[in-house]
């Protein structure tokens, strides 16, 4: 499969209408859009992927997501899209989200179709340099936590939980910038992962007009959280 650094892997007109924009707009973007630097990674960032899956569910177009264990040493209880480091098995991006994606929440590969890759995005902190990988959930399976140690809980969240306004503000830590935040039944969705859903929702033209002045502390915005309502989505 032509794993290019990014835009489509395949014809968006092969794909639903809902993803479709989508597709076509990943072409040509840069690291700019999501808030990254536009300048390339440096050359000693490791390399790795993460999966962004889009599916189907009862309450339409969603996305799946899971929250890391809290014994965990790197980002422990921190939401995130399935993922890790490329290993020398993988051909590129595509098969590394994939195959990581497999080992954390026991995803059938056969049933995703990758729609598209974007920018490397440079996190800096950790020292990677992340390569998004948008893909069609064409025929969802069950997934769950493989690894208990590794990942707490996995959840299909639909696109209209992430967009009501309601469920959307800022995140700052002490000393640093906020950035963008998703309230989601027993989930704080922020930090990279944050960025990057809120990037995609303004590029697939899903987003709402939201408060953005809404800014809270970290310990506030988990609180929030863990008190939102569950609408039937829940933790697997």
């Amino acid at each position: 499969m032509n794993q290019r650094r990014t835009g489509p892997l395949v014809d968006p007109a092969e794909l639903p209408d809902w993803l479709r924009g989508l597709a076509k707009r990943t072409a040509d973007l840069d690291p700019g859009h999501f808030g990254w630097p536009r300048e390339s990674p440096p050359a000693d960032a490791r390399p790795a992927a993460v999966l962004v899956l889009f599916g189907e569910g009862p309450d339409g177009p969603d996305v799946l997501l899971l929250r890391r264990a809290d014994g965990l040493n790197s980002h422990p209880g921190q939401v995130a899209f399935p993922g890790g480091s490329l290993d020398d098995v993988d051909r590129g991006p595509v098969d590394a989200a994939l195959r990581e994606a497999v080992e954390e929440v026991g995803l059938r590969p056969g049933g995703v179709r990758p729609v598209a890759t974007l920018p490397e995005l440079h996190v800096a902190h950790s020292g990677f340099r992340v390569t998004p990988v948008i893909a069609h959930w064409v025929e969802p399976s069950p997934v769950a936590p493989v690894d208990l140690g590794e990942t707490a809980a996995v959840a299909r969240v639909p696109i209209s939980w992430l967009t009501d306004p309601a469920n959307r503000l800022r995140v700052e830590l002490t000393g640093r910038h906020s950035s963008p935040a998703f309230l989601v039944p027993g989930m704080l969705v922020w930090g990279f992962t944050g960025g990057l859903l809120s990037g995609l929702l303004d590029l697939a033209g899903w987003s709402r007009r939201w408060n953005r002045a809404d800014v809270r502390e970290l310990g506030e915005a988990w609180r929030a959280a863990e008190e939102a309502e569950d609408i039937g989505f829940g933790l697997t």
